[in-house]
C-alpha cells in the first residue's frame, strides 16, 4: 500500500494510491496517518476498509498539492555519516555507532513544496535520504525483531545548512531544522512493497546535474541495525521517522563546495519510494509573518 496526503497546509487529507497508479481520498475512514492511526494497527484497518470501500472513494486530482504523507510525528531522528563514501568526502572517520541528531518537526514539508533558505543563509546543502516510518512503540528492540517495529518506507531530502551546522558552536540541530528542511514523500510505501531496504538506488540532481547516485548497500549502519540501536535510547513512538543518512556528493563535500542559492531545483528519488522536486526561495519577511500566525 502507498499512502499520500493531499490538501493546502493545514488542510491535508490522507489518501492512498492504488495499485493501478490512481490516487483516491480515503478520508472518509475518519483517520489521519499519525501515531494513534500506525500505533493501533491502522495499516490493516485501512486495507479491510479499502476491500468494501475503494470503489466510492473520490479520485485526487493531479494538480492538488501533496502534503508529506505523515503528519507530524512526535520525532525525527537522523543519522549521520552513515554511507562509508560519504564519510570520506566530509573527511570523517567511519563511525564506530550510528552518529545521531535530532531535525525538527516543525521542517516537516510535502515533496514539491518550495524550499526556504532561511535568514542568514550562507551554505545550506541538499541530502537525498531513506527514512524509515515506524509502526509500533519501540523500546530496546531486539535486531531481530525489528521487522516487526517498521510501517514503512519513504523519501527524506535531509535540507541542511553547513554554516548553521558545523561553523557555530554546539549541536548539528542548528542547521537541520530550519522551515521547509525535511521534504518528505511523495508517499509512504509499506515494508511489504520494499523487498530490500538495504540495496536501493537513490538518486539527487541539482539544476539538472546529478550529483548523489548511490545505493544504500554502501549503509555503514543497516536499517534493522539503526532502529534496534536507537530503540536502546529512546522509546520510538508509532509515526516517527528515521533518516538514515546520505550518501557521497553533498555540496559540502564537493571541490570547491557547492551550496544552494534562489532559483535552484532539486529533484531526487529512490527506488520504489517515486522522486521529488523543491525549489529554492530566498527568505522574506512575509515568511516570518506567516510562521508568526
Amino acid at each position: 500500500m502507498k499512502l499520500i496526503r493531499f490538501g493546502q497546509e493545514g488542510a491535508e487529507k490522507p489518501g492512498v494510491i492504488t495499485s493501478s497508479g490512481k490516487k483516491i481520498d480515503v478520508s472518509a475512514f475518519g483517520e489521519d496517518y499519525n501515531e494513534e492511526f500506525f500505533g493501533s494497527d491502522g495499516l490493516k484497518r485501512l486495507s479491510v476498509w479499502l476491500t468494501e470501500n475503494e470503489d466510492v472513494c473520490s479520485q485526487v486530482s493531479e494538480d492538488v498539492r501533496l502534503a508529506a504523507p505523515l503528519a507530524r510525528p512526535s520525532k525525527i531522528v537522523c543519522v549521520g555519516l552513515n554511507y562509508a563514501k560519504h564519510a570520506e568526502e566530509a573527511g570523517m572517520a567511519v563511525p564506530n555507532e550510528p552518529v545521531l541528531f535530532f531535525k525538527s518537526t516543525t521542517a516537516l514539508s510535502g515533496p514539491y513544496d518550495d524550499v526556504i533558505l532561511p535568514k542568514n543563509s550562507e551554505k545550506t546543502d541538499w541530502e537525498v535520504e531513506l527514512a524509515i516510518v515506524i509502526g509500533k512503540k519501540a523500546s530496546y528492540v531486539a535486531l531481530e525483531e525489528v521487522e516487526d517495529y517498521i510501517a514503512g518506507y519513504v523519501l527524506h531530502n535531509d535540507v541542511s545548512e553547513r554554516a548553521f551546522q558545523i561553523e557555530k558552536d554546539g549541536q548539528w540541530c542548528k542547521g537541520k531544522g530550519c522551515d521547509t528542511f525535511a521534504p518528505v514523500g511523495p508517499f509512504i510505501a509499506t515494508k511489504d512493497e520494499i523487498k530490500n531496504p538495504n540495496d536501493l538506488e537513490l538518486w539527487l540532481e541539482v539544476n539538472g546535474e546529478r550529483l548523489q547516485h548511490s545505493s544504500t548497500n554502501d549503509f555503514i549502519f543497516d536499517v534493522q541495525t539503526v532502529v534496534s540501536y536507537i530503540s536502546q535510547f529512546m522509546t520510538l513512538l508509532p509515526g516517527d521517522m528515521i533518516s538514515t543518512g546520505t550518501p557521497f556528493g553533498v555540496g559540502l563535500g564537493l571541490h570547491p563546495p557547492r551550496y544552494l542559492k534562489p532559483g535552484d531545483v532539486m529533484e531526487l528519488g529512490i527506488e520504489g519510494l517515486g522522486s521529488s522536486r523543491q525549489v529554492c526561495k530566498a527568505y522574506s519577511e512575509t515568511q516570518r509573518i506567516k510562521n508568526n500566525r
